[in-house]
C-alpha cells in the first residue's frame, strides 16, 4: 500500500514507539468515531466469539473488548503482537494469537460455531485473507472488513456495474456482499493514496441458487473473464450439444461476453456443462428400502417417504474415509436432503437398497457421493437402531484414500479433511452441527480407538 505522507511513529498504550511498516502495508486507523462505527457493524454484543484480524494499534479492538464473550486478536507483526499480549494480560475473554492470518489452520475453529470476523485489512494481503477465511467450508458466520474501495466495489458489483467481473462472481456464489461505507484517507496514519470502504459479508442462502459443480463454475468463470474483450464462445470449451443451444437457453446473443451475464446465468452455464437440464428435485421419496424388525431381520419393503414418515426400522451404512496423514473427510449435507439438511456427516452415508448388503452399499455410496472407487471396506462397528440413529441399523465401515474428492452437489454442499482430535472437540462443543447418526458412529469408533 503506497503512502502520500511520510511514515510517522505512534505511541502504544504501553508507551512503545511503533512505526507503520510499509512492507506489511500497515496504515493505522486513527479516527475514533469511525473505529467505533466499524466495530458496531459486526454486532459484537454478547456474541460467543469475535475474531479481529490485524488489530495493529488496537483502534477497533478498543471498541470490541468486553462486548463479545470471547475476543480473539490475530496479529502477525512481531512488534505489535507482544504489545497486545501485555495490554490484555490477565483477561480471560481476550486472546492474542501471534500468527499470519493467511496461514492459520481454520479446521479447529469449527467447534466455535459460525463466528464473527472483523478487520482493517492491509491492501497488500487483503485478497489472500478473504480467500483463506471465506472459501467454503468456512467457520465464519459474518465478516466486516475495511479494504481498498475499488476492491470492495468489485466484491459487491452486480451485472452492469463497472467493477463487475470474475471476483464478483467467485465471491457472490457463496456470500452476500453489502457495501456499508466509504472511508477517506485522512483517517489513517500514514495516509493511503486512495479511499477505503467497509463491506459486510454474510453466507448466501444455498437454496437461492440451483446446485452446481463449484470447481467447474470457478474454472469456467476464470476462463470467461481471462480476455474480457473476446466473445465468450472463443474462451470456453465446446459445450455439450452446441453453443447455439446454450445461448438460446440463456436467452442471450451468440456474441455474448463474460461481463454481460449474471451470476444466475453463469450458474446455468456450469450446469449446462454438467448436462444438468432438469430442476433440482432432491431425494426421491419413491426409493424402496428394506424394512427390518428389532433383530435387524428383513420383514418387507417400503418407500423412503413412508420409512421416514412412519419411523420404520431400516438399514444404513456410514463410511469414514481416512488418508495417510490420519485425517478424516467429513461432508456437509446438501440443503436438498430430506433428513438433516446442511448438517455435517460421515465421509459418505446412505440407506441400503432393497436386497443390498452393507458391504456393497458402502462401495456404492463412496462412488456415488464422493467419487471414490474401492473394492472393499473394513467393518469398524455395528450400531443398533434407535432415535440416535434415526431408526437405522448402522454398519460403520472404513476406507483408505489419498486422492481427490469429487462430490455430487445434490448430495453434499461442501467437505473437508479434519484431524480426529478436532472432530472430538467439535462434537463435544456443538453436537447440533452434525447429523445424529454421525455423532453416534463417531463416538462408537472413538471409544474403540481410545481404548
Amino acid at each position: 500500500m503506497k503512502n502520500t505522507s511520510p511514515r510517522r511513529t505512534m505511541r502504544s498504550r504501553e508507551g512503545a514507539e511503533i512505526a507503520p511498516r510499509k512492507s506489511m502495508g500497515q496504515n493505522f486507523l486513527v479516527d475514533e468515531s469511525i473505529s467505533k462505527w466499524i466495530a458496531d457493524q459486526i454486532q459484537p454484543d454478547d456474541a460467543p466469539l469475535v475474531v479481529e484480524i490485524g488489530p495493529g494499534m488496537g483502534a477497533l479492538t478498543e471498541h470490541l473488548v468486553g462486548r463479545p464473550k470471547k475476543l480473539v486478536l490475530i496479529e502477525k507483526d512481531y512488534q505489535l503482537a507482544p504489545e497486545l499480549q501485555r495490554r490484555f494480560e490477565g483477561r480471560e475473554d481476550v486472546e492474542v494469537i501471534a500468527q499470519d492470518a493467511t496461514r492459520i489452520d481454520l479446521r479447529p475453529w469449527f467447534r466455535h460455531g459460525p463466528f464473527k470476523l472483523v478487520g482493517n485489512l492491509p491492501y497488500s494481503v487483503g485478497g489472500e485473507i478473504l480467500k483463506h477465511w471465506l472459501t467454503p467450508p468456512s467457520p465464519v458466520g459474518c465478516a466486516v472488513f475495511m479494504l481498498q474501495k475499488e476492491v470492495c466495489q468489485r466484491l459487491g458489483a452486480k451485472l452492469g456495474d463497472d467493477g463487475y467481473g470474475a471476483l464478483s462472481l467467485l465471491v457472490q456464489k457463496d456470500w452476500d456482499v453489502e457495501m456499508l461505507r466509504i472511508v477517506p484517507p485522512e483517517v489513517f496514519n500514514p495516509r493511503p493514496k486512495v479511499d477505503s470502504a467497509v463491506i459486510r459479508l454474510t453466507p448466501r442462502d444455498p437454496a437461492s441458487l440451483p446446485v452446481f459443480d463449484r470447481v467447474l463454475f470457478d474454472r469456467l468463470v476464470r476462463m470467461g473473464f481471462s480476455q474480457r474483450r473476446k466473445q465468450l464462445k472463443n474462451l470456453l470449451p465446446e459445450p455439450p450439444r452446441s453453443w447455439q443451444e446454450l445461448v438460446e437457453a440463456l436467452s442471450v446473443a451468440a456474441s455474448v461476453r463474460a461481463e454481460e451475464l449474471s451470476l444466475e446465468q453463469w450458474v446455468q452455464i456450469a450446469r449446462w456443462y454438467e448436462n444438468r437440464t432438469e430442476a433440482d428435485a432432491g431425494q426421491k421419496a419413491s426409493e424402496v428400502f428394506d424394512v427390518v424388525n428389532e433383530r435387524n431381520e428383513v420383514i418387507g419393503q417400503e418407500t423412503r417417504g413412508e420409512v421416514h414418515k412412519r419411523k420404520l426400522l431400516h438399514r444404513a451404512v456410514h463410511i469414514f474415509v481416512i488418508n495417510s496423514r490420519g485425517k478424516i473427510y467429513l461432508q456437509q449435507r446438501s440443503h436438498l436432503k430430506d433428513v438433516s439438511p446442511l448438517k455435517w456427516d460421515s465421509s459418505a452415508a446412505g440407506h441400503l437398497d432393497a436386497g443390498e448388503t452393507y458391504a456393497a452399499s458402502a462401495i456404492r455410496e463412496l462412488n456415488e457421493e464422493i467419487g471414490i472407487e474401492v473394492t472393499a471396506t473394513e467393518l469398524a462397528a455395528e450400531i443398533p437402531a434407535g432415535d440416535n440413529t434415526d431408526h437405522e441399523f448402522v454398519e460403520l465401515r472404513l476406507a483408505k484414500h489419498d486422492g481427490p474428492i469429487r462430490y455430487l452437489p445434490e448430495e453434499i454442499a461442501t467437505g473437508e479433511w479434519f484431524m480426529p482430535e478436532d472432530i472430538d472437540a467439535w462434537v463435544e462443543a456443538r453436537p447440533q452441527d452434525f447429523a445424529k447418526g454421525f455423532v453416534t458412529c463417531w463416538k462408537a469408533w472413538r471409544s474403540q480407538a481410545l481404548h
